[in-house]
């Protein structure tokens, strides 16, 4: 992609399609870059459609005729009125819930979830969970399953993007109020506050779009690899199940079947590694802080700024103004960010496919469609580059499945999920390069930690016996271990002194 977030350009070492992903990430706008780097901007007149590429409120206010333009106006004072955080969610919400309504590119519109649907939704992922419990350790972590619309999907998953992307637009705010000399910051202050409210409302239109254009394409609430929903809930969309399935030749209920088999692994990992939810949104915050502001040409734009021109402001973002910094903190970030989600996806794919292979006959060409999805940069991985300059690569999503399968075979379900316990027992990037290699090795740390372990035990348990005798009035020979083990550490003590 070449557009990515306030300049974003992809980390180093691109993903293996990353010509692709680059002609991809250009499909939506004409006249002009999304500068924020969002595709699919379809919206009438808007950041996709004719004319509208060079306009931050285009896609909001559509092509006018001079009726509207009384309704523009007031959406515009709601916009630079705005004083809330570093992103309009209120707008966001309004411009996804507008995008969803408008229907897909394939013309599919959004449509309420019938209670049949509920009721097959319920029974797939009841019986998902069933398949799950002989090849994980991990219990269930669904207590409840539901089928979304695309503007429940929306409301629902609204609170999780605030968290993930909020990290990110405040950082960007704070530089924006700081590149003015400090005495100069307090007459500017109504200056300031337009730039923070115009911000705001650039965020959110753009991140609305995205989130609007990514409903019509997800199958569940999990899709991107984090929790999005709701703890406890297994949620899945029909509507965009059937049409993930149609040119499948695969019969909808194994479609179904899988898709359940996906969402319902995911709750399981979340519900019961308490730590993977905040070691994953640690790491996006972790990303968000080493974003390096290029000062200077935002105090050209500060300098420059035309009140009654807001196309100027994002001009300047359109320009590579917001570049991730290359330090070593930045970049071990990012690892962590891309190795932790790439795990937590490998280990779906492979629990999955174990669960399903002997009772689904299209269990393998499931299987090979999501990674295929994964590979030609789907909807999860573009978006996730955009909102935070991350793609992840499908090369170590394989690997990760194939060391999770390794550690199956050679330690068992309850020895591979046990190394969800703590973040410092999973493997590291360069683990994934050598799955096997990691498989083995681990396994012989083990043995040799209980060993170590057991040994300390035996002597800790031989010298608790030894002490009274030791301590006894009178022993002042200081042969015994115990005794001599105290009176050394007096004696250097003495002789510190």
């Amino acid at each position: 992609m070449s557009d990515t977030p306030f300049g974003f350009g992809l980390p180093p070492e691109e993903p293996e399609n990353g010509d692709e992903g680059k002609k991809k990430g250009n499909q939506g706008g004409q006249g002009g870059p999304n500068p924020f780097g969002f595709p699919g901007m379809g919206l009438p007149g808007g950041a996709g459609g004719p004319g509208g590429a060079d306009n931050p409120f285009a896609a909001m206010f559509g092509s006018m005729n001079p009726n509207d333009l009384g309704a523009a106006f007031q959406q515009l004072g709601q916009m630079l009125s705005y004083e809330g955080g570093p992103v309009n969610w209120d707008m966001a919400k309004d411009i996804a819930r507008q995008t969803v309504a408008q229907g897909t590119a394939d013309g599919v519109k959004d449509a309420s979830v019938g209670s049949s649907e509920k009721s097959a939704v319920e029974e797939a992922v009841r019986l998902a969970d069933h398949w799950l419990d002989g090849v994980t350790s991990l219990p269930s972590g669904a207590t409840t399953a539901v089928a979304w619309s695309r503007a429940e999907w929306v409301e629902a998953t609204l609170p999780v993007w605030k968290e993930l992307v909020d990290p990110v637009a405040e950082r960007v705010g704070v530089a924006m109020g700081s590149v003015l000399p400090e005495e100069m910051q307090a007459m500017a202050g109504p200056l300031l506050g337009m730039m923070r409210s115009m911000g705001g409302a650039m965020f959110g239109q753009q991140i609305g779009q995205a989130v609007g254009t990514l409903a019509g394409e997800v199958v569940g609430s999990t899709d991107i690899g984090l929790p999005l929903g709701p703890a406890g809930k297994a949620a899945l969309l029909p509507l965009n199940i059937e049409a993930f399935g149609k040119d499948l030749s695969v019969p909808a209920e194994e479609v179904r079947l899988y898709l359940a088999l996906r969402e319902a692994a995911h709750a399981r990992l979340f519900a019961h590694v308490p730590w993977l939810r905040s070691h994953l949104f640690g790491a996006v915050e972790g990303y968000a802080r080493g974003i390096k502001i290029d000062t200077s040409k935002l105090e050209d734009v500060v300098g420059q700024l035309d009140p009654s021109n807001p196309e100027q402001l994002q001009e300047a973002l359109q320009g590579g103004m917001f570049q991730p910094q290359d330090t070593p903190e930045q970049k071990a970030a990012l690892a962590r960010l891309e190795t932790a989600l790439a795990l937590v996806e490998g280990w779906v794919d492979a629990v999955v496919h174990e669960a399903a292979k002997p009772r689904l006959t299209s269990a393998d060409a499931l299987r090979e469609t999501m990674r295929r999805r994964r590979a030609s940069g789907g909807p999860a991985e573009q978006t996730f580059a955009t909102l935070i300059g991350l793609e992840l690569r499908p090369r170590r999503l394989r690997d990760a499945s194939r060391l999770w399968a390794s550690l199956t075979d050679a330690r068992g379900v309850d020895g591979r999920d046990g190394l969800w316990e703590h973040p410092d027992m999973l493997p590291t990037a360069s683990d994934l390069d050598d799955p096997d290699g990691f498989v083995h090795r681990e396994q012989l740390d083990f043995s040799e930690i209980d060993k170590m372990l057991g040994e300390a035990a035996e002597k800790r348990d031989k010298g608790d016996q030894g002490r009274p005798g030791d301590s006894a009035p009178g022993s002042g020979s200081g042969s015994g271990s115990g005794s001599g083990s105290d009176g050394d550490s007096d004696g250097e003590g003495e002789t510190k002194k």
